[in-house]
């Protein structure tokens, strides 16, 4: 942190007064109060409604993706998501790693991603919010929620979105969703929901695969480089139901059933190939013929809870499950010729030739046993077992490949309380993966994959100072490294190890200053024979060694209403090919924000506005071993959110 952002932080914290406490997160009918500083509990991870602070996302934790992990929780229920809620039914997102995944009676490695749904309440309650930026877009929301019978709410949204990129891309969705909170008693109570997305237009800008071991030269922005059909549409669906029954005094079941598909009638993956540079490259399309993806999931659990004075004991027994199946493949390909970087494409669209498409079945089913114990100023003690079974059937009709896994999974938390203030924490848990299959750069493309076993250990001390929550600790994941070999295929290329060290400082400084703040330095290594025979570098592609992020919200005491909010992304270099010969240059992007709360017509609005990317820094994202997509430029935000 450098001298000038210090005595900022020493002024601001000057200005304001005592520290309160904020309000959870907002329920259907309610978005003006939406501010994910002032609710987030630590750094690694917050979603509360637009709002998204934090170390990590719902796709890298920790240097590896919780959602390809088979990681997503829906209220603490386990949830395979082929594409996530709308911001319709889920209100917020946490990603739970450290102290913050104890609690969990079957944690997992690589963090857990828990969405928590927008349930309506017992008031009726509408909200309305229109955004627009700086590239074109368009956006308008709309939620309500209606308390119909005494104990029976239903919650309705729609979403209309016009999106426009810095590649020129257009991105047209419409969205409409409906949840209900059943209260049957006092005892029981169940949460339907349903969500339903079309895109009838999804323009697809090209990727950029760039002549030997180099970063290609930036195209330029604003410009779409075609061609223009390609251009995909889909349909996406959540739909689900989640109960709580208190059946008998100590005796609890949670349960939750839920279906994710999307369907594709047209999709295309774009490639600007051999980038040269000087510019030049050569531009090759790929459509794919209807496309299909949907899995039914779920949990249920039994806990029986026992107090005995200062102690209270739980028990839980559960069965989780998914069902899931995907047609893809048949891709023709539509060679389109010497081009370069600056030159859009104006080829027609060929006659299609598909081959034929491939199916992916997959079924899973965990049986666990768990224990969390908890002693009232002592500390606290979580055991777990699991066994799965998993059988995963991948190819074309008549020529199937197979995929079989039945491991048992363990975990162990623990943590011990040093007084009111200061926790100390550890754990060690076992998982399974699911691989996939290669992808389509690769020489075996849509070959099966076999699932893995993955290890976490991590481990480190949770301090209290005032109102602030500070979190430093250390871990490592361990699991098999998939990769492209010098041969183009796609498979195991060893083992990676990534160690780590993280912290987080998150809470009110001030009742007008908020604060929430981290970073990770990680350790990655990869080791195994590729490595020994070079094939492959000592770090694994996409690792990025050092992170750092800031967010502050400050609310000055001398205007009502009126915050303004600061974030700071800082990454190192990241990793972007096999050898380890190419990286991405370390990136370090600044958000500035503003948020006018006020009341219009006795109901609480907010007028907010937002500049991403303060620096304009464009440059690369890694989209897979050396194959990079265009950064976003500065882009600013309105938008404007009335609770009637």
């Amino acid at each position: 942190m450098t001298l000038a952002l210090r005595s900022v932080l020493c002024v601001l914290a000057l200005v304001g007064g005592a520290a309160r406490a904020e309000t959870a997160p907002p329920a259907a009918g309610s978005r003006a109060g939406e501010n994910a500083v002032r609710n987030a509990s630590d750094a690694f991870g917050t979603v509360i409604g637009r709002e998204e602070i934090g170390l990590y996302g719902a796709d890298d934790v920790r240097g590896f993706s919780p959602v390809a992990a088979g990681n997503v929780r829906i209220d603490g229920l386990y949830f395979d998501p082929v594409i996530f809620p709308s911001d319709r039914i889920s209100g917020a997102t946490t990603i739970r790693v450290g102290p913050s995944a104890l609690g969990s009676p079957f944690p997992a490695p690589t963090g857990i991603v828990d969405l928590s749904l927008r349930v309506p309440g017992d008031d009726r309650a509408w909200s309305a919010l229109a955004s627009v930026d700086s590239f074109g877009s368009h956006v308008a929301e709309v939620d309500i929620a209606l308390p119909l019978t005494d104990g029976f709410s239903l919650g309705l949204g729609g979403m209309v979105r016009r999106e426009r990129f810095i590649t020129a891309a257009h991105d047209n969705k419409y969205e409409a969703a409906a949840i209900a909170r059943w209260q049957a008693s006092d005892s029981l109570r169940v949460v339907p929901f349903l969500s339903f997305t079309v895109t009838p237009r999804d323009d697809v800008p090209p990727l950029f695969v760039p002549a030997g071991e180099v970063l290609p030269p930036e195209p330029p922005r604003r410009l779409f480089l075609g061609p223009r059909w390609a251009r995909q549409r889909d349909s996406e669906l959540n739909a689900g139901v989640v109960a709580d029954w208190a059946m008998a005094t100590g005796w609890t079941v949670k349960a939750g059933l839920f279906r994710s598909s999307v369907v594709l009638p047209t999709a295309f993956s774009n490639l600007m190939e051999d980038v040269r540079p000087d510019g030049s490259a050569r531009q090759r399309v790929l459509p794919d013929p209807r496309l299909f993806f949907a899995s039914t999931s779920g949990e249920a659990r039994l806990t029986r809870s026992i107090a005995d004075g200062p102690r209270e004991h739980r028990l839980h027994i559960a069965v989780r499950g998914r069902q899931a199946f995907r047609r893809f493949g048949g891709s023709d390909t539509i060679d389109l010729g010497p081009t370069t970087i600056s030159r859009p494409a104006s080829a027609p669209l060929p006659p299609l030739r598909f081959s034929e498409q491939e199916q992916d079945r997959v079924r899973q089913m965990t049986g666990a046993i768990g224990y969390e114990g908890e002693w009232r100023g002592v500390g606290s003690l979580a055991l777990g077992l699991q066994k799965s079974d998993y059988a995963k059937r991948i190819g074309v009709p008549g020529s199937k490949q197979a995929v079989d896994a039945t491991p048992w999974l363990g975990s162990i938390n623990a943590a011990i309380r040093l007084g009111s203030r200061t926790e100390i924490y550890g754990g060690w848990v076992t998982g399974l993966e699911e691989s996939g299959i290669a992808p389509d750069i690769a020489a075996n493309r849509n070959e099966a994959l076999p699932a893995i076993i993955t290890r976490q250990v991590d481990a480190g001390l949770r301090q209290q100072l005032g109102d602030l929550t500070l979190v430093v600790g250390g871990f490592q994941v361990s699991k098999p490294y998939f990769n492209l070999d010098a041969a183009g295929r796609f498979g195991p290329l060893g083992s990676v190890a990534s160690r780590g060290l993280e912290f987080s400082l998150a809470g009110p400084i001030t009742s007008a200053l908020a604060l929430v703040g981290g970073g990770v330095m990680s350790w990655p290594r990869v080791s195994g024979e590729a490595v020994a025979l070079g094939v492959a570098g000592p770090l694994p592609v996409g690792a990025i060694r050092r992170r750092l992020n800031l967010s502050l919200d400050w609310r000055p005491p001398f205007a009502p209403g009126l915050s303004f909010d600061l974030g700071v992304i800082a990454n190192s270099s990241t990793v972007a090919t096999v050898s380890n010969a190419v990286h991405i240059p370390p990136q370090t992007f600044i958000d500035l924000g503003a948020r006018y709360a006020f009341r219009w017509g006795g109901r609480n609005a907010v007028l907010r506005a937002q500049l991403f990317n303060l620096g304009g820094v464009n440059g690369w994202y890694l989209e897979g071993a050396g194959v990079y997509g265009m950064n976003d430029g500065r882009v600013g935000q309105l938008y404007l959110a009335i609770d009637f």
